[in-house]
């Protein structure tokens, strides 16, 4: 049955720079940023892989897979029903149902929908905001996409384990300040911390995000790559940046 790829009046497209792919969005919902593109950019993805996407939203991060790497397969899985049928329009806007799938469903639940070492790659994008203050609509889009309200860190990396396969590879974009907490849980579930890089808004300011890769099963050893710098004056990307969101 084909995807109604219609565009409903409180949506709109944006264009994504690669391919001329496209994608729908909510404004109203969650919109993607930074973090997705750049977590698109720092995984790698090899010739005929499969890969999960947990906690994709509006589909941002398959799509851009689908576009930088010849991926065999993407599956992107996604609690909220009205985010899975908004990103499988996106996907069918861009021709790729044929790799590219978008399914409701719970992070918690993966190894018993997919199997377990099913996998080569794992990507995730989670909420970071973990503070237990102030009152939160559970049932808030926003809500959801930014705060632990329906999965955990923990949750995230569990079963993030239990669908890659042995050497298979996580690939997660957070907070430098959940940083302690990532490689603990990362080597309690054996997905060995290999790569960290920290995003920096300008190069004489802290961190913002810190991109993360591990691997199922690998040897210890921690390689900390260069910062990857946003910008190189107010609204003025860096020549890294420019190649990251509009580079073939």
């Amino acid at each position: 049955m084909k995807t109604d790829i219609s565009i409903l009046p409180h949506e709109r497209v944006d264009d994504l720079h690669r391919k001329g792919y496209r994608i729908i969005q909510d404004p109203k919902r969650f919109c993607f940023g930074a973090d997705a593109v750049l977590l698109s950019g720092f995984a790698k993805v090899k010739t005929g892989e499969r890969v999960l996407d947990l906690g994709s939203g509006t589909g941002i991060i398959p799509i851009l897979l689908a576009a930088r790497y010849p991926v065999g397969e993407v599956i992107g899985l996604e609690i909220q029903a009205e985010s899975v049928e908004m990103a499988n329009r996106s996907v069918a806007l861009n021709a790729l149902e044929n790799v590219v799938q978008i399914i409701e469903g719970d992070i918690k639940t993966v190894a018993e929908r997919f199997g377990g070492a099913t996998f080569d790659v794992v990507t995730t994008n989670p909420p970071y905001m973990n503070e237990g203050g102030g009152l939160l609509n559970p049932y808030n889009p926003k809500a959801i996409a930014r705060h632990e309200l329906l999965c955990s860190l923990e949750d995230i990396i569990a079963n993030s384990a239990k669908v890659l396969k042995p050497n298979g590879r996580f690939y997660m974009i957070h907070r430098p300040h959940r940083l302690t907490d990532i490689l603990v849980l990362l080597r309690q579930y054996h997905l060995e911390p290999k790569m960290l890089r920290m995003v920096h808004p300008f190069m004489d300011k802290a961190p913002a995000m810190v991109l993360i890769e591990a691997v199922r099963g690998g040897k210890p050893m921690l390689k900390v790559a260069s910062p990857l710098v946003i910008y190189d004056a107010p609204n003025v990307y860096t020549e890294e940046i420019q190649q990251i969101y509009y580079g073939e």
